[in-house]
């Protein structure tokens, strides 16, 4: 018969860290943060229009009988590399040379390199990333860009009748159909939004 501490001890075991938010955009496979600092890098990577796809801790790297995975691997148009969070139990010495080696590029990031504006913006965005604006609301806010160059956000918003407007405003920029400066200062009803182009 089990004892009580040892049915904590096993929840403890079998437990899964939550980390918000809980959406993302361009994870290919399972979410699997190890800490709330990969799940922030993995907001920025989500609101970079460079990046195409990200996956979590996929490739493994091995020196001897021992095994890491990277947080990331990453990949852009021209380049797949590896990004990994510093911490103090991080990586161990021999990552950033066997990733290399296996012909990927290894960036570290530290908590204190993270853009603080932009990385609540990209939260805040991401709280919304499994609504999906309706097409008549897309096709209304991109003829207005059409005709406007620009709208702010208070008056993109009207625009929308059949999406909760935050949330259709959220899934284009999102969805890259619509673009806004995010490092500047929080997103804001006088924040302008543009049509992406490529």
């Amino acid at each position: 018969m089990m004892s009580i501490s040892s049915l904590r001890s096993s929840a403890q075991t079998n437990s899964v860290q939550i980390f918000y938010p809980l959406s993302t955009v361009r994870c290919t496979g399972p979410v699997l943060f190890r800490d709330q600092l990969a799940r922030d890098i993995a907001c920025l990577l989500d609101v970079d229009n460079d990046i195409l796809s990200w996956s979590c801790r996929s490739l493994s790297l091995s020196h001897g009988e021992q095994i890491y995975k990277p947080d990331f691997m990453v990949k852009r148009a021209d380049l797949t590399f590896l990004v990994d969070g510093v911490r103090d139990d991080g990586a161990p010495d021999w990552a950033r040379s066997k990733a290399e080696e296996s012909g990927f590029p290894y960036e570290a990031v530290d908590v204190s390199a993270l853009p603080r504006i932009r990385l609540k913006n990209a939260q805040d965005l991401l709280r919304y990333a499994r609504y999906e604006a309706a097409l008549s609301d897309r096709i209304r806010l991109l003829a207005a860009l059409d005709e406007c160059s620009s709208l702010t956000v208070a008056e993109a918003l009207i625009i929308f009748r059949e999406t909760k407007p935050i949330a259709g405003l959220a899934s284009m920029v999102l969805h890259r159909f619509i673009t806004m400066d995010l490092d500047e200062r929080l997103i804001g009803p006088e924040t302008v939004v543009r049509r992406k182009r490529d």
